[in-house]
């Protein structure tokens, strides 16, 4: 059979839906046959790549089929490179992290710029500036895990007090010495907006043949479920505990308790607990109740409590915060 234009159109777009060792052999087996393994003949008439067809041309041959990684060709990415640099970033923007006060995106939102983190990591790290990739590709690295600049004048809190800063530098130097310390458990708690219980549509989708109806008015509640959420901020471990209860003081320790008797056998060793929260109604440093609880809980399990709030009207920097935006896009 010789070619004509209808099969070599017909090889062209067989070619184009292989990939890999089997568009090699495809091509190397017309090549062979109606080209006599002439590969310019083949990259002439069908644009076929020389250096394959060779290649698939010597595995029809020997019967050996050779495997490239293709994805370890081209440059390797910078925080790859250097290994320390990723987690060097994170420990500088940490601080300076808050999410989305919306919840409406897993994104989180940094305060700090690339070319502020560049001065950082040479002062503060000890890089040295000419092996330091530039503010663009450390602005690159952020978007890559996950950071952004973008609607950061949205965020701005409504009120800040005058020892906003102070607070949030004694946090700081808080979760600082408990990271540091194998003796000390972080976690950060909070609560999220109670869910109401019925036939409501809260924007969802779901794939079917018919969409589900829901009522025209988010009224009259079966009931309502406050999610409470506990994050290990090291170990990046979210539990979450629905209670069906206002958010109370009680609430909040007993949410606590249940946590610790589920995850107290994982730290033999762990001889004090930093809770990050925020100054809210219920876990005040204010509510007797709360103060009561937690040190009736102190107590109980033999453990050492440290509360570490942050600044009013700057909750969102509390590091389980960033965890809503992702449950909220479920």
């Amino acid at each position: 059979m010789t070619l004509n234009k209808n099969l070599i159109k017909t090889f062209k777009k067989i070619s184009k839906n292989l990939s890999g060792a089997e568009k090699r052999q495809f091509i190397a087996e017309i090549t062979r046959t109606y080209l006599e393994g002439n590969t310019r003949k083949a990259e002439s008439i069908f644009g076929w790549n020389r250096n394959s067809n060779t290649l698939g041309l010597k595995e029809l041959t020997h019967g050996i089929i050779c495997y490239v990684d293709i994805h370890k060709r081209g440059n390797i990415r910078i925080e790859k490179k250097k290994k320390n640099l990723e987690q060097d970033i994170k420990d500088l923007i940490e601080p300076d992290t808050q999410v989305d006060p919306h919840f409406k995106t897993s994104l989180k939102y940094v305060r700090l710029t690339a070319k502020k983190i560049r001065h950082l990591l040479i002062d503060i790290k000890g890089y040295c500036s000419k092996k330091l990739p530039k503010s663009r590709t450390i602005n690159n690295i952020l978007n890559r895990l996950g950071y952004t600049l973008k609607r950061v004048q949205k965020t701005k809190p409504l009120k800040k007090i005058k020892e906003t800063d102070a607070i949030f530098d004694n946090v700081h130097k808080i979760n600082k010495e408990a990271d540091n310390c194998p003796e000390t458990l972080r976690i950060s708690i909070d609560s999220k907006a109670k869910v109401n219980l019925g036939h409501f549509s809260r924007g969802g989708k779901k794939r079917s043949f018919t969409a589900p109806k829901a009522n025209d008015h988010d009224m009259n509640p079966e009931g309502k479920l406050v999610p409470f959420g506990i994050l290990e901020v090291k170990q990046g471990l979210l539990t979450t505990i629905v209670g069906c209860s206002a958010e109370t003081s009680d609430f909040i320790v007993d949410a606590l308790q249940f946590w610790w008797d589920d995850r107290k056998e994982n730290y033999p060793f762990i001889k004090k607990i930093v809770i990050n929260l925020d100054n809210g109604p219920a876990a005040s440093s204010h509510r007797t109740q709360f103060i009561k609880r937690m040190t009736e809980f102190s107590e109980k399990n033999k453990i050492t409590i440290h509360l570490a709030y942050y600044p009013p009207y700057h909750s969102k920097y509390n590091p389980v915060e960033r965890c809503w935006g992702v449950l909220e896009n479920h």
